[in-house]
């Protein structure tokens, strides 16, 4: 009686050669997962490939290899990474500003506006602090637009709201659970005002109507009726959000 032979264990990433350059591809075994799929996350952390069940490394890097050319594509397309960093420009509220040490090892960060107009964000702290600090408080700022956003419009449709927390999410700008708590990105400091309000506006109406059936996108229009202009700024603009930090 012939034994079948044991599956190598997946990897954890595979690298192929795309225009003479190493490409790493991380590989993600997805036991529900009914297909290969082939993924670039907007967190700028490299492509990956799930593996559905039954899935082995050979197949894996055959799919890998027919879908080099779209992944190459989509890398291209991608708005480059600003890192939080001396010198480099990124928005807030949706206005530019660039990012300049106040050569202070305490202090807050601070907005100002300069002579001949140009917005900047003075960071005090050494510069390979100056990331952490500086994230930290566009969390803060994006905590009290949001928190004041969802009090105004909580308010109109008179629900409550038990807790309003701000994380660093990839796939949604705000959430909304069954006990009444909401969950934003703070990436959301970086767009513009109406489109933070319109997250907020878009969570809120949750509180009513837990689906998107078109009762809750009446009720969503009304507390914000640039909702149809504010989704689609975020279908445009959205993933370049994530290019910051």
């Amino acid at each position: 009686m012939l034994l079948r032979a044991c599956k190598r264990p997946l990897p954890d990433h595979i690298e192929l050669q795309a225009d003479g350059m190493p490409l790493r591809i991380r590989l993600r075994a997805d036991p529900r997962a009914r297909r290969y799929l082939l993924r670039l996350p907007s967190d700028y952390s490299g492509p990956i490939l799930t593996v559905p069940r039954g899935g082995d490394l050979e197949r894996a890097e055959r799919f890998a290899r027919q879908h080099i050319g779209w992944l190459l594509e989509r890398m291209d397309a991608r708005p480059d990474h600003v890192p939080l960093l001396p010198g480099n420009i990124i928005p807030l509220r949706g206005q530019d500003h660039r990012i300049v040490p106040t050569g202070k090892l305490r202090g807050l960060v601070e907005p100002v506006r300069m002579d001949d107009g140009h917005p900047e964000l003075l960071v005090p702290g050494a510069e390979e602090h100056m990331p952490r600090k500086l994230t930290t408080w566009l969390k803060g700022q994006a905590k009290a637009d949001l928190s004041a956003a969802v009090t105004l419009h909580a308010a109109k449709i008179g629900k409550p709201v038990k807790a309003i927390s701000i994380r660093d999410t990839k796939s949604r700008w705000g959430s909304c659970a069954s006990n009444g708590s909401l969950s934003f990105s703070w990436r959301l400091i970086l767009a513009p005002p109406e489109i933070l309000d319109y997250v907020a506006a878009h969570e809120v109406a949750h509180l009513r109507e837990m689906n998107h059936s078109a009762r809750f996108w009446r009720i969503c229009e009304e507390l914000a009726p640039h909702t149809r202009q504010a989704r689609a700024w975020l279908k445009e603009n959205g993933q370049r959000l994530h290019g910051y930090g």
